[in-house]
């Protein structure tokens, strides 16, 4: 049969009657979702198009870890005095209490850090506000970075106040910073550790978490994502994916371990390239790093101890191929970093006129009542409808106290994609969006460069990958995600389950766990389970316990 021929029964009258009264009906009762154009396709059936608001028709976002715009990109100020960054003369000092403390300057001698500053709820809060006992301050006075770091090891004084010079050590961001956008006032979502905050970027909200709490890991937080939103809006040309190194820490969410989502999750290093090379990217594509450090697969996601060069090759590639897709003309790729990971930042956080997102108030003993944002981090919006040396500051609104965070994300992604669900919550409703960017070009450039500058040498020193090293905090987490998608959560040793492993252990249980998991839920779709069924393991191990010594845990 030609191409656009229609297939033998369509030529029959009674069918061309039907079809006739089923245009009518379409064209007197519109389609159920107003933000959709219908179009039917070559053999009469309806194809339900999004209505996309401006040019920008895929969004790439990836979450690096734990630095703060200081520390990565404040010295850019030198040659940009256009950004908010470093003139040298911050610092601060050894003892806030103690009026003839010594000071600790700024410097611009970053290389790599083996150490992991503090940055959990209390260290942050000393870091903001120069002591860790509770606080009642309209003021941030950025004055406890040395001081936490005293605490933590003398050693660290110096680390959490250096910077590096961009130009010389993250070849990949300067060249983006130069090319494209800043953000010099974008602010992790919550002052804490990493899970709630990555959970702002795709929820805005942490569903009350300002730590990790095991029991919460297990569930899963159950909050509406951005990517059901996507769901819900039912439109051919509408689609989320996650590219994923080792394990998909958007997991987390319960409800992505729905059935219905498996198809959602791809290797980044089988898919990624592929998909854009074919112009098949989702129009929302997550992208996460490799979260454990090994010889033959580095870790590439910035958490100290891990190397930073590693990184700015990871955004690279990244880039790089976003650059030779099909769909670039249409992409805008956000680069940010989930919090500061207890390094410097001199731009005061707002810590007044933020909304709680959904009236959760966070544990005892602080009661957090999540309305005051975290430490300002490295932010970067790469698009050909973005001008060259670009810097984006406060937002317009969408109130006059409205900030750049995390929520920002899903804000933007609801502007931009024109969806019909409701904000997440009063926090994406507040953060400002920056969609508006992408309107001030008539048409895309076509001057973007191709590729990005090689990546020098490694920062680290040469005794390479500590595959026996015990795990960081991040790292634990996300093995006790992998016993959850694996069904181990149920066994008597789950609650050392992270703390026993090494490095290279636990990247191998992760992987495992990760191809499990979507194995099962491949074969459940098979077989013709509910699609709406979230996946539930048996466990991989052997030794199990009895629920209620999980609950009483």
């Amino acid at each position: 049969m030609a191409t656009g021929a229609a297939p033998p029964g369509l030529r029959s009258r009674p069918v061309l009657i039907l079809l006739a009264v089923f245009m009518l009906f379409l064209l007197a009762g519109g389609s159920r979702h107003p933000n959709h154009k219908l179009k039917l396709n070559s053999w009469g059936k309806t194809k339900k198009l999004n209505n996309f608001k401006g040019p920008i028709k895929t969004v790439v976002v990836l979450v690096m870890e734990n630095r703060s715009f200081d520390h990565i990109l404040g010295w850019l100020r030198a040659t940009r005095p256009d950004i908010d960054g470093l003139t040298g003369k911050e610092s601060n000092p050894i003892s806030t209490s103690d009026p003839k403390s010594p000071h600790v300057f700024v410097s611009d001698d970053a290389a790599y850090v083996a150490s992991d500053p503090g940055h959990s709820f209390q260290d942050i809060r000393e870091q903001i506000f120069g002591r860790s006992d509770e606080v009642s301050s309209n003021s941030a006075p950025m004055n406890g970075f040395v001081q936490n770091a005293w605490r933590h090891g003398s050693g660290m004084t110096q680390t959490v106040m250096s910077g590096f010079r961009p130009e010389e050590s993250l070849p990949s961001y300067a060249a983006l910073a130069e090319e494209f956008a800043v953000f010099d006032r974008w602010f992790a979502s919550v002052p804490t550790s990493t899970q709630p905050n990555r959970m702002y970027v795709h929820s805005a909200t942490s569903h009350g978490a300002q730590s990790n709490v095991r029991k919460d890991l297990i569930q899963g937080f159950p909050q509406k994502t951005i990517f059901e939103s996507i769901d819900e809006q039912d439109a051919d040309d509408l689609d989320f994916g996650i590219y994923y190194q080792n394990i998909p820490a958007v997991l987390f969410f319960k409800n992505l371990r729905k059935l219905k989502y498996v198809s959602k999750f791809h290797s980044y290093k089988l898919t990624f390239k592929e998909h854009a090379k074919l112009g098949k990217l989702p129009n929302y594509s997550v992208i996460e790093q490799h979260y454990f450090d090994l010889d033959a697969s580095p870790a590439n996601d910035d958490h100290p101890s891990h190397d930073v060069a590693l990184g700015q090759k990871l955004v690279k590639e990244v880039y790089e191929t976003l650059r030779s897709s099909p769909q670039w003309n249409e992409t805008a790729l956000l680069i940010t970093y989930d919090e500061h990971g207890g390094f410097y930042d001199h731009v005061p956080t707002p810590v007044s006129d933020v909304p709680n997102p959904d009236g959760i108030v966070g544990p005892e003993p602080f009661f957090f009542n999540f309305n005051r944002l975290g430490v300002r981090v490295p932010t970067l919006l790469i698009s050909p409808w973005i001008d060259k040396r670009t810097v984006i500051h406060e937002p317009k609104g969408p109130t006059v106290s409205s900030q750049f965070e995390h929520s920002s994300v899903p804000a933007t992604v609801k502007r931009l994609f024109n969806l019909e669900a409701n904000y997440l919550t009063r926090r994406d409703a507040w953060a400002g969006s920056f969609d508006s960017y992408f309107n001030l070009r008539k048409t895309p450039r076509t001057d973007c460069p191709v590729t990005l500058p090689e990546v020098g040498k490694s920062l680290r020193p040469l005794q390479g990958a500590k595959e026996d090293a015990e795990l960081s905090e991040f790292q634990v987490e996300l093995i006790q995600l992998a016993s959850q998608l694996n069904g181990d959560h149920v066994l008597n040793t789950y609650p050392d389950i992270g703390k026993t492993m090494t490095v290279a252990e636990a990247n191998r249980y992760a992987e495992d766990a990760v191809a499990r998991f979507l194995e099962a839920g491949k074969i459940a779709l098979a077989a013709g389970a509910n699609r709406s069924a979230i996946i539930t393991m048996k466990p991989s191990l052997t030794t199990r316990t009895h629920r209620n010594s999980l609950d009483s845990s």
